[in-house]
């Protein structure tokens, strides 16, 4: 289905710059509020993408699909975690974050609105409070992390709700990376 068809997210209420990435800029300057990224890794190769995370100088890969399978080469679980380990990024997959199936059913027909009711509801899940607690531990460590999901356009995926309830809780700025495409 063509995006034009498609509804994005509904905006956030922080400023975004939208040159080759965007940014949400951190409430305060603090060491923790540091930068948060987000990439999907839609019509790009697994070496775009780690250009990207190594251009961004990111140290941890936090894998936010709810089936971390892919029938693109090098971005199922193993084989993205392979190749990470070998460019010196950690991998990490917090499933409990991912869009449950019957949200990425409403996202696979266009249905985004329902989708972003059924995710709204998946995080108040105490699996997915968990995960988020987790991630929010790692990014106020200081650490650079990235969220990564399939969808090109964050707009159009959960990994943006996540970035922004992180932003919520941090006041890290939130970057999104936009691999080459194929």
């Amino acid at each position: 289905m063509a995006k034009t068809a498609r509804q994005a997210r509904p905006k956030i209420k922080v400023k975004i710059k939208t040159k080759a990435k965007s940014e949400i800029q951190p409430k305060s300057k603090s060491k923790s509020a540091s930068k948060l990224f987000t990439i999907g890794y839609e019509k790009a190769t697994p070496a775009a993408v780690m250009a990207e995370l190594k251009r961004a100088k990111v140290k941890l890969l936090v894998d936010t699909r709810a089936v971390a399978a892919s029938r693109k080469p090098g971005f199922s679980k193993k084989q993205l975690a392979a190749g990470l380990d070998q460019e010196g990024i950690a991998y990490l997959h917090l499933q409990k974050l991912g869009t449950p199936d019957e949200g990425r059913q409403a996202a696979h027909t266009g249905k985004m609105d329902v989708m972003w009711r059924i995710y709204a509801k998946h995080l108040k899940t105490p699996g997915a409070i968990e995960a988020m607690d987790e991630l929010v531990s790692i990014v106020k460590s200081g650490e650079a992390v990235c969220l990564l999901c399939y969808e090109r356009d964050k707009n159009f995926c959960h990994r943006s709700r996540i970035a922004e309830i992180v932003h919520e809780r941090t006041g890290t700025g939130v970057v999104d990376l936009v691999p080459a495409l194929f």
